[in-house]
């Protein structure tokens, strides 16, 4: 999994205390933290910073957390950054509205430690996972000759190995037909020749 250190939280809660157990809970953990008293804030420091998650308190004065997760959502440049609500709100209806504006997750306050910290351990994994798939979008540097594929560090790998590195693919090794006629060029004659005599002029 991705190391907690580089795994940023913008933490959001109108109450300075309650911002200080998280921070003091999280900060044990190793994870970096952004904080903020209020949605405004909160959605300046999600542009500027891009944090990997965001736990955000639902009742708060001027822009409340169900708005403040419906702009994050509405904005291109933080749409994919997962939502927790941690509130103390129960109520069926109101959980189901912070869904609807695009929450991943909710945890009613007060919380159990081991469950914020389980949730968001999910997210890290989850968000680790999608790092590494765009390990493989954009321009791969592959070698003319060999195939092999040059990993950033400046170093070669066969293609199974770079990938099996960077993803959870698996494996299995063929031959197309067009290298068989080129590296197997009995085995090609062969075939030919069984064909023409199971089916006589």
């Amino acid at each position: 999994m991705e190391r907690s250190e580089s795994f940023l939280i913008l933490a959001v809660d109108d109450t300075p205390s309650d911002l200080d157990l998280i921070a003091t809970i999280l900060g044990r953990e190793g994870y970096t933290l952004a904080l903020a008293e209020g949605g405004l804030r909160a959605l300046e420091l999600a542009a500027q910073g891009k944090p990997d998650l965001v736990l955000l308190d639902l009742l708060m004065p001027g822009v409340d957390g169900l708005e403040t997760c419906r702009r994050l959502k509405g904005d291109p440049a933080t749409a994919a950054i997962p939502v927790i609500f941690v509130t103390a709100d129960s109520e069926l209806d109101v959980i189901l509205a912070c869904f609807e504006a695009g929450a991943s997750d909710y945890i009613i306050k007060p919380f159990r430690v081991p469950e914020l910290l389980a949730r968001i351990r999910v997210h890290a994994e989850l968000r680790h996972v999608q790092h590494e798939i765009r390990k493989l979008h954009g321009l791969l540097p592959i070698c003319a000759h060999c195939k092999k594929i040059r990993a950033d560090q400046g170093t070669w790998h066969a293609i199974e190995t770079y990938i099996s590195q960077h993803s959870e693919a698996q494996f299995s090794h063929g031959i197309c037909p067009d290298c068989v006629g080129i590296y197997f060029p009995d085995a090609e004659l062969q075939a030919s020749t069984v064909t023409s005599e199971s089916n006589p002029a």
